[in-house]
């Protein structure tokens, strides 16, 4: 018998729940947001990866690499983050995620995009290797409060590398996170 929290078992509840009529719940425990974040141990976040690529079909599901994000970001904008980068020293962050209001291009908007084009081809978008986002300023209650998600139809699914404490979750083993707007299964 495999244990409750066999990446398998986990990845085809969140499956089920997607799937299923009932979808409403994931609003209901999610207090309004449209997420289901998935908490898995950092150090097994390879096999749920795994798990997500068998078992989550692609023409329903829009696998989303926020790696790849990164290294696409840095790559196509090379030369203005080396300036963005000596024009904000003391608030690095900034270069991922332009503080609220202004229009320049940033990381944030970049995975939002992502996300929006999988919605728009009516999949559900998943979001994996999260990790490479801290540091970055960009927090999963930013993606999860977007109106991008919390308006579609479809939910968002976030592969999330964190330990559960009794209180909070913690990204990464090392900062605190918000469970606010999302269903957590773990």
């Amino acid at each position: 018998m495999m244990p409750l929290n066999n990446p398998a078992n986990i990845i085809h509840q969140a499956k089920r729940l997607v799937e299923s009529d009932r979808r409403s719940e994931i609003r209901l425990n999610a207090n309004g947001g449209n997420s289901i974040m998935i908490v898995c141990e950092p150090i097994k976040e390879i096999e749920y990866i795994a798990s997500i690529e068998e078992l989550l079909p692609v023409d329903s599901y829009s696998i989303i690499d926020l790696n790849q994000c990164l290294i696409d970001f840095v790559s196509n904008n090379k030369a203005e983050l080396v300036e963005l980068y000596d024009l904000l020293q003391s608030a690095t962050n900034e270069i991922f995620k332009a503080p609220d209001g202004e229009d320049s291009k940033d990381l944030f908007k970049e995975i939002v995009a992502h996300i929006h084009g999988a919605l728009q081809q009516n999949k559900v978008p998943v979001l994996i290797n999260t990790g490479s986002l801290y540091g970055t300023g960009i927090h999963n209650i930013h993606i999860m409060e977007n109106n991008v998600v919390m308006n579609a139809a479809l939910p968002l699914i976030i592969l999330y590398p964190a330990t559960i404490e009794p209180d909070r979750v913690m990204f990464l083993g090392k900062q605190p996170a918000s469970k606010y707007r999302c269903m957590m299964i773990h």
